[in-house]
């Protein structure tokens, strides 16, 4: 097994295209698996392909991200890289059922619901593509890779405010007997807290290495619990930031959750590769 895994990357996105495959090579000659996650159904494929190239050591995951349900610009502020517009897609399952065949396809996602632009339209819609990607889960045995954001300050205004950890929380607790991992956690430490008592990891990027906001979480929850992610091309760790993230990074933010917990680094880095193995079959 490797020392380091980085369970959330997208190689499989056009930031790459010119050199994924170095950069891909790069993380394994330093130890590092990696799984890439699909937004949709063309970076799904993207993924698995990527992924049948190697023998080991690269995943894919595979799924319809929720801002690809609409036609929306999205800046590069909100991203926090180069700016693109979706396009509104749906949820093919036939199409996704045929591709989590592949055994280097180890879950569904990336799912769940992105409240940052959001009106009661969009919502239900999430919300239903989201409970068909958990059925999926649920009849193909695979893990979920969570996505969860909540509405910017200048979303429209929806009244009551939605939250989105806690609506996908109660779309889990209805469609049980699924596992997974919440990604790029930015809730709270009860979200985390209720999260790992459905048998839910959460990962942390590169944001912890300048940021405190998730020190008492990260703190606070099981190591077993606790997996470490790079959203690559987004959201590179010091001493990377302003960088075009990648896999390789990962070792920094492994290195800061050690610090955090007050561990040793190979303890930390070890027990990510178990939680990994445990929740994707890796």
């Amino acid at each position: 097994m490797p020392k380091y895994i980085d369970i959330h990357s997208h190689v499989n996105f056009k930031a790459f295209k010119e050199d994924g495959d170095a950069v891909i090579q790069r993380a394994l000659d330093n130890d590092t698996w990696l799984i890439n996650v699909g937004s949709q159904l063309s970076t799904s494929k993207r993924a698995v392909e990527m992924a049948n190239k190697y023998k080991e050591g690269v995943f894919a995951i595979v799924g319809l991200h929720p801002i690809h349900l609409e036609n929306l610009f999205h800046d590069d502020e909100e991203i926090g890289g180069e700016g693109f517009t979706t396009k509104a897609e749906e949820f093919k399952k036939d199409d996704y059922r045929g591709l989590l065949k592949n055994p280097k396809v180890v879950g569904i996602g990336e799912c769940g619901l992105d409240y940052f632009h959001c009106n009661p339209e969009t919502i239900e819609k999430q919300k239903k593509v989201f409970r068909e990607q958990v059925s999926l889960a649920q009849e193909t045995n695979k893990a979920l890779m969570l996505h969860i954001r909540n509405g910017s300050t200048s979303s429209p205004q929806v009244i009551p405010k939605p939250n989105a950890y806690q609506d996908v929380l109660e779309i889990l607790k209805e469609l049980s007997g699924v596992k997974g991992n919440v990604h790029f956690f930015a809730g709270s430490l009860e979200d985390a807290k209720n999260f790992n008592d459905l048998g839910f990891a959460v990962s942390f990027t590169g944001v912890i290495t300048f940021t405190h906001d998730y020190d008492e979480v990260i703190k606070s929850i099981p190591l077993d619990m606790i997996m470490a992610d790079t959203d690559c091309p987004y959201v590179a760790p010091i001493p990377h930031r302003g960088k075009r993230n990648e896999p390789v990074y990962v070792k920094e933010i492994v290195k800061k959750i050690a610090e955090i917990k007050n561990l040793p680094e190979a303890e930390v880095a070890e027990a990510i590769v178990t939680n990994a193995r445990r929740i994707f079959g890796v």
